[in-house]
Parts: structure tokens; sequence; C-alpha cells
């Protein structure tokens, strides 16, 4: 085991070395200048000489590059354009609250997905297969901003049950483990919950049909195993693949949790990363675009070592 966890950290090195890569040059081939907007329009070119030497854009790209990654290895992201606070500072809170949101999220669409996957493997072809299957598909197909939109419409507007955007009461940002703010974390998190619950469910109801028709579950039978004997030996054998699908969905969640927080208005990074890209404030779409990454690798690494884990062919092959 401690082979294998040594070569995925081997195998994670570079891959988080061309993410630092492509997040540095990407913002940077994206067309405008940063510094418009913190200039005034008519901005002197010796002003504006000064604050690209402040931030460094007159240094070459490859310059540019090493600096900021040995900056960023200090945990030293850069200071915003457009706040003048450091990047780190802005991030902390904001990738608190999309982690909270994209777990508890997470966690609902796994649940769901799994017990709607694993009822219609055990039932397939019935009308419970069809009626799961069918709502796995909603979920898959719904675009998860307009369900946002609709359920606030709903839950906030009609029936004035749940709060519609913010991430406490008045619209402060404050998180505190309590009833007022927990209810402004169930809209976004439902919401959020719905694509991966769809998706669980398509990939754990192909292996549990795949799994009743392999001959050692005959073998059980016939032993006079009970249904739930069984069932125990289905859930062993589809955990390792139904826990890499939860992993990714929730790097996916972390990283693409833009619209819903727009929506929401949830403090996350999903939400400063919007903020980042119109107000094009470099060193913070930078630091945000790393940050999600490196959380989607380092997530791949845990899961695939959890996997290896719960099942030793992974490690054998």
């Amino acid at each position: 085991m401690l082979v294998y966890l040594l070569k995925r950290i081997t195998h994670a090195l570079p891959v988080a070395f061309g993410v630092s890569v492509v997040c540095f040059l990407l913002v940077h081939i994206a067309p405008g200048d940063p510094l418009t907007s913190v200039l005034p329009p008519d901005a002197s070119a010796q002003l504006q000489a000064e604050m690209r030497r402040i931030y460094g854009f007159d240094r070459p790209l490859p310059v540019q590059y090493g600096l900021w990654a040995m900056k960023a290895l200090q945990g030293d992201l850069g200071t915003s354009i457009a706040t003048g606070r450091p990047v780190a500072t802005e991030l902390g809170k904001a990738i608190g609250n999309t982690l909270m949101l994209a777990v508890l999220a997470t966690l609902i669409g796994f649940i769901l997905g799994s017990l709607f996957g694993f009822v219609a493997g055990y039932f397939r072809g019935s009308w419970i297969d069809k009626l799961a299957s069918f709502i796995s598909i909603i979920g898959v197909s719904v675009p998860h901003y307009w369900l946002g939109m609709v359920l606030v419409i709903i839950f906030s507007v009609q029936l004035n049950w749940l709060p519609a955007t913010g991430a406490g009461p008045g619209g402060s940002d404050a998180w505190r483990w309590d009833w007022a703010h927990i209810r402004h974390l169930i809209l976004p998190a439902v919401t959020m919950s719905v694509i991966p619950m769809g998706i669980v469910a398509r990939t754990v109801r192909a292996l549990v049909a795949d799994i009743l028709s392999q001959e050692f579950v005959s073998g059980l039978r016939a032993k006079g195993l009970l249904d739930f004997g069984v069932f125990r030996h289905v859930v062993k054998n589809a955990a390792p693949t139904a826990l890499a699908v939860m992993g990714l969905q929730l790097g996916y969640l972390l990283g693409g949790s833009i619209l819903i927080e727009t929506v929401f208005s949830w403090p996350g990074t999903g939400f400063l990363l919007g903020q980042a890209i119109f107000q094009r404030d470099l060193p913070l779409l930078q630091g945000t675009i790393l940050v999600l990454a490196l959380f989607f690798v380092t997530l791949n690494m845990i899961v695939d070592i959890v996997q290896a884990m719960l099942d030793p062919r992974v490690q054998r092959a």
C-alpha cells in the first residue's frame, strides 16, 4: 500500500505543475489589460508603466511565472487589483463556503443517487427501474441554474419558506451553525445535488445490474445466502466505482459552482471567480483557478487511495 501511495503522489506532482502552468497562461491569453479596472481613463503613460512594474506585468512571461510560482508555494498568491487585499485572504472565507456547499450537495446527491441506483438495478426492467431511471435522467438534463431560479420562485417568493440569497440573515457572509444560517444553505445545496444524483444513480444502476448477472452471485444464492447477504456483496463490489464517481463530482462542484453561487449570491469561490472575471482582476483570477485546480488534483489522488484500500485489485492493476 505504501508503494502505491508513493506512486500516486509521484504521478500527482507533474499534473499539479502542468495545472499551474495552464492556470498562469490562460489568464494572460485573454484579451484586455487587467490594469484598466484600477487606472482612471486619463491615466498617464508614466502611471501605467509604474503600475505595470508594481504588479510585475512588465517582465517576460517565464519570469512572471517563476516569481508567481515561488510566491504561491509560500502561500502568497499576490494582491487583488480590485480590492487591494491579499488574494489568500479573499480566498480563505470563499473556499470554506464553497467547500461546505459542495460537500453537502455531494452527500445529498450520493445518498439519493445510490438509493435510486440500487433500487433500479435490483428491480431492472420493472416500473421501479423505469421511474428511478427517469428521475436520474431528469437530474442530469435539467440546467441547474434554471432549477435554482425555479426553486427560488417556489420556496422563497411564493411560499416564503426559505431565503433566496446570501449566506446569512441580512445578506451577511459570516457563517454560523444555527438554523438562521442553515436555511440559506438548503436551496443552493439541493440545486447543486441534482446533477451528481443523476450521474451516481445511472452509474450505480449499471454496476448493480452487471454485478447481479455475474456467476458469483448465482453461487451465493445457490448456497442459500439470503437477499441481505447478497446485497452486502453487491455493495462491496460497487462501492469503489461509486466512491470514485462521488469524488469526481465533488471536484466538479468545487470548480463549477459559479452559476449556482451567482443565482443564490452565495459568497464562495464561484461567486468570487465571477467577480474576478468581470473586473479583470488577474491575481485573484489566477489564485482562484489555481486553488480550485489543485483541490481537484488532490481530491482525485485521495479517491484513488481510498479506492485502493477498499479494493486490493486496484493496487495490483
